[in-house]
């Protein structure tokens, strides 16, 4: 019989989760008894999902673009309103617009924009929320989902892979000041799972090459993985549920992957 962790109502913003990754983490973390905010710059996507997502619990939206500091405020600030308190953060971004793109065709502008997505944004909204955990004397979670890509670079997604990396180091940064005030932080570097985003990036890098969509998907994403398939929403959730919960405090700091063997790189 599987047991699932009971998140016992804790109140979770869950961003960029309109579709694809968010949305399901945020599926996963309601059926999970988790109250949780979504978000997306989208009034259209976030309504429809919202509206989808209320069937599995208590869940509110907040329209947010996390290039604006206003909206990241706002955010925080409409978060703790609507849950009474906000008690972690799944923090998730979606594509810079450009990519799939290569080094070299990467402009200034690309750069500031995968800077700001991947590393300002996050690193603003983890500010926000430690100052208030701090004034309030609360405990809190922070979960960066990442990608194995940091580790294994994948070319066409060089912008995202570079300013992705620190968030790694930002969760072992908030853990090792904030630890021992209850403060804790991970780095969750996923493998793939099948969203459209995945499916758009794939689709641009196959016309790239002037093959079929399949051809590269069979190669690139179900052909890196012993398993030969994409990730279970099911499994990232369980993993989410339980770094979010107590029973994963002295895990505090950690970088944990889930990518079903696919990078083949030894951690030392």
């Amino acid at each position: 019989m599987q047991v699932k962790i009971d998140l016992n109502g804790l109140g979770v913003i869950v961003t960029a989760s309109s579709r694809g990754i968010g949305f399901n983490v945020a599926k996963e973390l309601l059926k999970r008894n988790a109250r949780v905010v979504i978000s997306s710059r989208s009034e259209e996507n976030l309504k429809k999902a919202q509206d989808e997502l209320s069937s599995y619990g208590e869940v509110y939206s907040v329209r947010t673009n996390l290039f604006d500091q206003r909206d990241l405020e706002n955010l925080v600030k409409e978060s703790w309103e609507l849950l009474g308190g906000v008690d972690a953060l799944v923090w998730n971004a979606g594509n810079v617009r450009c990519e799939p793109c290569f080094l070299h065709e990467a402009s200034y502008i690309d750069w500031i924009e995968a800077s700001a997505l991947h590393t300002v944004a996050p690193g603003y909204l983890t500010t926000l929320l430690v100052q208030t955990w701090l004034e309030k004397k609360m405990k809190g979670v922070l979960v960066y989902l990442n990608s194995v890509s940091i580790k294994e670079p994948m070319p066409p997604l060089v912008l995202a892979d570079v300013t992705r990396a620190g968030l790694v180091q930002l969760a072992k940064s908030v853990s090792r000041t904030y630890g021992k005030r209850g403060i804790r932080a991970y780095s969750v570097l996923l493998g793939s799972f099948d969203t459209p985003g995945a499916r758009e990036n794939l689709k641009a890098v196959a016309e790239a090459r002037g093959e079929p969509f399949e051809e590269t998907w069979e190669r690139e994403v179900l052909g890196r993985t012993p398993l030969h398939r994409t990730g279970r929403w099911s499994e990232l959730g369980s993993l989410v549920a339980f770094l979010l919960s107590e029973e994963a405090e002295y895990m505090l700091g950690s970088t944990v992957v889930i990518d079903g063997a696919m990078t083949r790189g030894i951690d030392i």
